[in-house]
């Protein structure tokens, strides 16, 4: 598949897509790219914004199977991966494939889950497989976690660790709509009658895998390579806010999602405003910001955009 596709097939998802979302143009597009670099989401936003609608809408247009797992307090490891189970008439015990085995796994309410369980999904997510009593399973292709968190709730959770955090492409934030988008959510529902929202699949699993076999395609050139391992290295030295800066995955997460944003624009070749789009949310749950601003309302994001802010771009011819 040439890059002019993926931008093209690209835009048909979108716009399935936004027959159930209405607005958050950009919020989808980074999803779809995250998507398309091999890459998990973490949607972290107030209840009724639309996440849990967004993971699904994505699945239908891309033609793959979906489940959603509920986190809970008393969720087990067992209850995401799968079980082994004795049957008698084989006299053997047989696995039982837990809802992981899927391609888009909707983690709703990750951060309510204690922390054995949230550690069950660790492998699943960097290395597309399960190990359950010392054999490994292959996960089908492409997978994909889109989790949800809940940031005002705080009785009765687990904070996700740096490590688990660190698992995720992006961190998103959804956010209210604007009036004009709310009373067209109203609209909409009143014109078809009912809750569920009519979508088509636009792609099949296998043209989803040729998508993400181009982006390896698109050419990233040494002055934007520079660039990159710039940005990183500004939030390992800005010592005034942040505590811990981004590791090298962080400049890996900026790669592939800049080469994945720019396949979708319909460009064969990364420019510096590729990288700008998706850095902030590449890059601002990598971050550990000093003690002092915990209690204060600078955030991540902010700190990240005002870094990002200060690193000089390169010219691009």
């Amino acid at each position: 598949m040439k890059v002019e596709e993926v931008s093209e097939r690209g835009n048909l998802v979108l716009k399935e897509v936004g027959k159930a979302i209405v607005g958050k143009e950009e919020v989808l597009k980074l999803i779809l790219t995250t998507i398309l670099a091999h890459g998990h989401v973490l949607l972290e936003d107030l209840p009724g914004l639309a996440k849990t609608l967004m993971a699904k809408s994505f699945a239908k247009a891309l033609g793959l199977q979906f489940r959603r797992v509920q986190f809970t307090p008393d969720l087990l490891p067992s209850d995401i991966l799968g079980v082994s189970v004795f049957n008698q008439k084989t006299l053997e015990f047989e696995f039982r494939r837990g809802p992981v085995f899927t391609n888009i796994l909707l983690a709703d309410e990750v951060n309510r889950a204690p922390p054995k369980t949230q550690s069950a999904l660790l492998e699943a997510m960097q290395e597309r497989q399960v190990t359950v009593e010392g054999k490994t399973y292959e996960l089908p292709r492409p997978f994909v976690v889109i989790a949800t968190q809940n940031p005002i709730e705080q009785e009765g959770t687990y904070p996700l660790p740096e490590a688990q955090l660190d698992r995720f492409l992006v961190r998103l934030r959804v956010g209210y709509p604007k009036k004009e988008e709310e009373i067209e959510i109203l609209r909409r529902r009143m014109e078809r009658k009912q809750e569920e929202v009519e979508m088509g699949r636009v792609l099949s699993p296998e043209e989803v895998l040729e998508m993400q076999r181009a982006i390896e395609n698109v050419y990233v050139s040494d002055a934007v390579l520079e660039y990159i391992t710039d940005i990183v290295t500004a939030t390992r030295n800005h010592r005034k806010e942040i505590e811990i800066g981004a590791s090298p995955r962080g400049s890996l997460a900026l790669l592939k999602l800049s080469r994945a944003w720019a396949a979708l624009e319909g460009r064969d070749y990364v420019i510096p405003d590729d990288v700008k789009a998706v850095a902030v949310p590449a890059l601002s749950h990598r971050l550990i910001l000093k003690r002092e601003l915990w209690y204060t309302n600078v955030s991540q994001d902010a700190v990240m955009a005002k870094l990002l802010e200060r690193v000089p771009v390169p010219k691009f011819e």
